[in-house]
């Protein structure tokens, strides 16, 4: 499965008032705590992967995942093959990855706004040291792919925001591009 997401950098209060006035649901607000890992065998920055332990936390319960992120497959957005699974205890996935010699890289703190609209879920992401942005995504199978990212361009309009706005990199490689 593949993750289709545009993202561009944007006021929240204005989008909100949009989001309304389409009438897409509020599913929620999460915490977010992402650490990124360095792998022993390979460069992720040069390969364009990622791993990362997700700590996030929802109405005082805190749930942990583990996701791999492959190379973007598209150059209009930022589709990329994702694999992600719940994890029981975080800390003690973090004690294997060090065991097998990954290294925490960068950690990534945001605070996230949910929405759905027609299918696609809208996040008002408040991300430290960054700003605010808006993402759209939805997963989609590799035949899908084109008709999914031309819904998201829309859904990114109907919002009244730019598409050609989009911002390809990372929330890490924009973090870790402001502090070079």
């Amino acid at each position: 499965m593949y993750e289709v997401e545009l993202k561009v950098r944007a006021d929240h209060d204005p989008v909100r008032d949009r989001l309304a006035a389409l009438d897409a649901d509020h599913v929620g607000t999460v915490t977010q705590v992402d650490t990124y890992y360095d792998a022993p065998h390979r460069d992720f920055a040069e390969t364009d992967e990622a791993l990362r332990i997700r700590r996030e936390e929802r109405g005082g319960e805190t749930t942990t995942r583990v996701t791999y992120k492959g190379p973007l497959v598209e150059r209009e957005s930022k589709t990329r093959r994702e694999v992600e699974t719940g994890v029981e205890d975080g800390d003690r996935f973090d004690d294997i990855l060090g065991a097998l010699g990954f290294s925490p890289a960068a950690v990534v703190e945001k605070e996230r706004e949910r929405y759905t609209l027609d299918g696609y879920t809208v996040t008002l992401d408040t991300v430290a040291d960054l700003g605010e942005f808006v993402e759209i995504e939805r997963e989609a199978a590799e035949a899908d792919l084109e008709t999914v990212r031309e819904g998201a361009v829309e859904r990114l309009r109907s919002l009244g925001l730019d598409p050609d706005a989009q911002i390809r990199t990372s929330y890490l490689g924009l973090l870790l591009n402001s502090s070079e």
